[in-house]
């Protein structure tokens, strides 16, 4: 077993302290968006050896992947660690995104490449050739937009702008008319392909529209009975005024998860995080396709192509318990799966869920990582890298340990 040491990115949508606080750690100051503790080749986990000597993650994978990863996840997955798990805190919203298939992605990657696109490009939209469907674990209330909610429930909303403005003496806008009659078509995939499409592209003919919104609503225009979707709409319009999410995020449905609750996001879900600290896991990839919301290139043709629109309820997770007294959420993806850990100070070892490597994560307190060939402790902000030739592997709490003590793993999916 390996500690290793990880890295943050310093986005500015992230918080100054969240992470920080959750670690145990002084905060830096900085912005800290995100933790990642993987073996991601543009951030990789740095592994301590036994000796001091550090080597990359991704490097020290590579020099015997079979040893490291498993057989099972050499032949699904290829030589590499299937999933990237991060710590993320969101102070401002992030871009509002899609993510693509792995047929998407592969498609992408060779076709960019082919083209002479440079790697690090800010124009590039496929950074590698695999698939991100990610899940998120809410570790303080956390906010988001996640997948369209149905078109009749959008035609309301902006049929409420169109009202207020109306009210207002303001003509309305020819694209929230043009938005509403989008919305009224029968098919539904059509009518929010539609609708999405005309904002994303509408320019300032959107921008305006906007303007003119949000002064009648700020100037004490009803937000009832679309309270909850109109003051997000002006909060992210505060941080991107004008920008074409702000009416798009109209579209989504706007979840409030409580601590403790969990989602996934499959290939094509349009989403953006607006606010929160959680633990999120992914396929280990860094494509992403923007809509909105964001400084960075929207490439609008792609975005379109990987969409899927369709209105689907909140893709929640629900935690599976296992006789081995494990809390385990498990979505339909093969490249991982999270286990919550919590132990008393006198609680019994709990087995950790491992098919292939795993990598720990400890929030609160101390665990000790106990296998046939090496046990390893950890302390409050600590992580490790766990080799598949390590298992079985037992959590205990640390002796003398006082509260409680909270750790997060994750490993693949195989075994489910």
């Amino acid at each position: 077993m390996y500690q290793i040491e990880n890295v943050l990115r310093p986005y500015a949508w992230g918080s100054t302290t969240a992470i920080a606080g959750l670690l145990g750690r002084p905060a830096s100051g900085a912005p800290e968006a995100e933790m990642w503790i993987g073996a991601h080749p543009d951030s990789p986990s740095t592994a301590v050896h036994p000796n001091g000597v550090t080597q990359p993650l991704d490097a020290l994978i590579a020099s015997d992947p079979q040893h490291f990863l498993g057989s099972e996840s050499v032949t699904e997955f290829g030589p590499r660690l299937p999933f990237l798990t991060k710590l993320l805190a969101a102070e401002q919203p992030l871009s509002l995104q899609v993510h693509p298939s792995l047929e998407q992605a592969r498609e992408g990657f060779g076709r960019e490449n082919a083209s002479g696109i440079a790697p690090d490009a800010a124009e590039r939209n496929y950074r590698d050739d695999n698939h991100k469907p990610e899940m998120i674990f809410a570790l303080t209330p956390f906010k988001a937009l996640c997948g369209f909610r149905s078109p009749a429930d959008s035609r309301g909303i902006f049929e409420h702008l169109a009202r207020v403005l109306d009210s207002a003496a303001i003509d309305v806008p020819a694209v929230i008319v043009d938005v509403v009659s989008d919305l009224g078509q029968a098919d539904d995939a059509e009518a929010l392909k539609a609708a999405f499409s005309r904002l994303i592209q509408g320019g300032s003919d959107v921008s305006n529209a906007i303007g003119e919104v949000v002064a009648v609503l700020a100037a004490g225009a009803p937000l009832e009975p679309h309270r909850e979707a109109l003051t997000a709409m002006l909060d992210i319009n505060e941080a991107f005024p004008g920008d074409p999410g702000v009416l798009i995020s109209l579209l989504l449905n706007h979840l409030s998860l409580e601590p403790g609750e969990v989602v996934y996001l499959p290939a094509g879900n349009i989403h953006a995080y607006l606010h929160g600290l959680g633990v999120e896991v992914m396929a280990s990839s860094d494509n992403v396709l923007r809509g909105g919301l964001t400084p960075k290139h929207v490439d609008v043709p792609e975005l379109l192509k990987t969409v899927r629109f369709e209105a689907l309820g909140v893709p929640r997770v629900e935690a599976s318990g296992t006789e081995f007294g494990q809390e385990l959420y498990r979505p339909p993806f093969k490249e991982f799966q999270l286990q919550r850990i919590e132990l008393a100070p006198d609680a019994a070892p709990v087995p950790l869920a491992q098919n292939g490597p795993a990598v720990v994560v400890v929030v609160s307190g101390a665990v000790l990582l106990d296998s046939p060939k090496s046990d390893l402790q950890l302390a409050r902000g600590a992580s490790a890298f766990i080799p598949d030739v390590e298992a079985p592997v037992n959590v205990h709490p640390v002796q003398g340990a006082t509260g409680t003590s909270v750790a997060f793993a994750v490993t693949t999916g195989l075994g489910n």
